[in-house]
């Protein structure tokens, strides 16, 4: 069950320090002991801005850490984490540096406004046979390349619900893009989630192992299947979606700390409310509002002719309703053929 991952990159990047999150080891001392460390560090928080960006009562629930203690804890880490106000030009300053991960089509590209945009969520939905996994294989491969061929020079960790991940297709894309396959497996982290709790766990594990090397890309496929099967009928809704709103609030703290792209799938169900009968396609994502608030750009994917798939802007903030074709090949998404 547990994540491995060779400590060998694709691509050496020596400008990633400059933007690492700090270590949880620089809050030691000042009344932090290396025992409060130890528990930090088990309970998931690896970074000192996983600690200043989580609320007090979620420090509370550590066993041996009281009241006064994270008052502490909290207290040295925002010192070294800025929360304050800034102007909108440093924001605007600080969006310039965000990565765009290609997603082996040029069209799709041109949709996303240049791929799948780091230091955010992604969810890509739609019926089975629509390309969600063949894009989940195909970014784990791109998210390895160069920032001049539009990667992230990062790893990838995927997280597999469904039992749907293969490497000979990762084997296949790394081929197109001239890379050694058993360079590019190394470098993917892959574990497989047997239900929502364990799921969760393994984000526990991520956040420790990106500590230590490049990560690019998360992707979660998919990040809902399990909760339709360990959670079921009206009486457990509100469990579900609590424990669902915890899972997707940890993936965006990690997409905030350390700047890699989140990537998840989500299945669909199809409505039946009146409001379907004037809708051309009923299907909607499942998730409800926790899902489609967390996910900060939604793609809704549909079958096309024969291998091609149609991919929607469903929901964005700052890219306009549209569509653009491209095709499921043998060596991963790419551009339609006309």
């Amino acid at each position: 069950m547990s994540v491995s991952v060779s400590s060998t990159d694709t691509v050496e990047n020596n400008d990633v320090e400059e933007t690492a999150p700090q270590p949880i080891s620089k809050l030691e001392g000042n009344g932090i002991t290396a025992a409060d460390i130890k528990k930090l560090k088990e309970s998931g928080y690896c970074t000192v801005e996983s600690v200043a960006y989580a609320p007090k009562k979620f420090l509370l629930t550590i066993k041996g850490i009281s009241e006064a203690k994270a008052d502490k804890i909290l207290d040295e880490a925002t010192k070294l984490v800025p929360m304050g106000f800034s102007t909108a030009s440093d924001f605007h300053l600080k969006r310039s540096d965000v990565i765009f991960l290609t997603t082996g089509s040029k069209e799709l590209d041109r949709l996303l406004g240049g791929g799948i945009e780091t230091g955010s969520i992604t969810e890509i939905f739609g019926e089975f046979r629509t390309g969600k996994t063949q894009l989940c294989h195909t970014l784990a491969v791109t998210c390895q390349l160069s920032l001049d061929n539009n990667g992230g020079e990062g790893k990838c960790l995927y997280i597999d619900t469904e039992g749907t991940f293969r490497p000979e297709r990762i084997l296949s894309i790394a081929e197109r893009y001239k890379f050694s396959g058993q360079r590019v497996l190394d470098n993917i982290g892959y574990a497989r989630a047997y239900n929502t709790d364990h799921q969760m766990k393994l984000l526990v594990q991520a956040s420790a192992i990106m500590v230590d090397s490049r990560y690019s890309l998360i992707i979660v496929d998919s990040a809902t299947s399990l909760y339709r099967t360990d959670y079921s009928g009206r009486g457990e809704l509100s469990a579900r979606q609590i424990h669902l709103a915890r899972f997707l609030r940890m993936l965006l703290r990690l997409a905030d700390e350390f700047g890699v792209a989140v990537l998840i799938t989500n299945q669909v169900v199809a409505q039946v409310d009146g409001a379907a009968m004037f809708n051309a396609d009923p299907k909607k994502p499942i998730g409800g509002n926790i899902i489609a608030h967390a996910s900060t750009t939604r793609l809704y994917l549909r079958k096309g002719r024969g291998e091609t798939r149609v991919c929607k802007i469903y929901d964005s903030p700052c890219l306009p309703e549209s569509e653009a074709m491209f095709a499921i090949n043998a060596d991963g998404i790419g551009d339609a053929k006309d």
